[in-house]
């Protein structure tokens, strides 16, 4: 196994209370940073907790308001709507760099500055716009990194998640539930995933797909997936013995046939260069 991947792996085999959220979301940007060094860009984040003066103040919803303000407000961290597909959006060391995210990875950012100053928020796995839930009190909020951190209601969240998904969509108590660390880190490469994808990065995406692998199996689409970059590089006989497995697991898979069709001409290609 790749060292990289082999670090990826050992990070998430930790109970869900214990994997260092950061640190993972730091061991994904490695796919676009092969040299970067996660854990030399967590003092960063312990910076911005002591810098925002929050863990000082005596009360939770008094120390959410103060990492809202110093977060979004004065320090500047804002959603980056003018280039949401830009992959650094997806990298938490650009993040801090840029002051610009897309809304998983502002999430990921508040949570980890929140839980360094005492604060217990979690993700929200809204579809189309990850959100955050603070745990203030008896009373959850819900909030909005990419907005500015504002709270917004269930309605509100509901209605960003149309625009997102472009459809109507009511949101149910589930989706306003609390995710695990390894639900936003799957989330966070299946974004990447797919900018990869849309750039033709096939060795990134690739890397990715590896990554969701460990985290998601034996999630089919992530097999077939990985059959299909693997054409794309032009290792096609790895590409097939993907698609054969996917196939064999899957046999009923709606795509099924269609990709039996695409292996049978791969594998008659193949044997006419012999």
């Amino acid at each position: 196994m790749d060292p990289a991947l082999r670090a990826f792996a050992e990070l998430l085999q930790a109970p869900d209370a214990e994997v260092d959220l950061a640190l993972a979301a730091l061991d994904v940007a490695r796919i676009e940073h092969p040299r970067l060094v996660p854990e030399r860009e967590l003092p960063r984040l312990d910076d911005l907790a002591r810098r925002s003066g929050a863990r000082e103040l005596p009360t939770e919803r008094l120390r959410l308001d103060r990492l809202r303000c110093f977060l979004f407000e004065e320090e500047g961290f804002r959603g980056n709507a003018d280039d949401y597909y830009d992959p650094k959006n997806s990298c938490l060391n650009d993040v801090l760099d840029r002051k610009l995210g897309i809304p998983i990875t502002l999430s990921v950012l508040m949570m980890e500055v929140g839980r360094r100053v005492g604060l217990r928020i979690a993700g929200a796995g809204i579809p189309g716009h990850f959100m955050v839930v603070a745990e203030v009190g008896t009373v959850p909020q819900l909030l909005d990194p990419f907005n500015g951190g504002v709270v917004v209601t269930s309605e509100e969240a509901g209605e960003v998640a149309s625009r997102a998904v472009g459809r109507p969509l009511r949101l149910t108590e589930s989706h306003l539930q609390p995710v695990s660390k390894r639900e936003v880190v799957e989330r966070m490469l299946r974004n990447l995933k797919r900018v990869y994808v849309q750039r033709e990065a096939w060795e990134k995406a690739l890397a990715v797909i590896d990554r969701l692998l460990l985290l998601a199996a034996p999630a089919p689409v992530h097999l077939r997936d990985r059959g299909t970059v693997l054409m794309k590089l032009g290792e096609f006989h790895r590409g097939a013995a993907e698609w054969e497995r996917y196939l064999t697991r899957y046999p009923h898979a709606t795509d099924a046939d269609r990709l039996r069709g695409q292996l049978k001409r791969v594998r008659e290609a193949l044997a006419s260069l012999n």
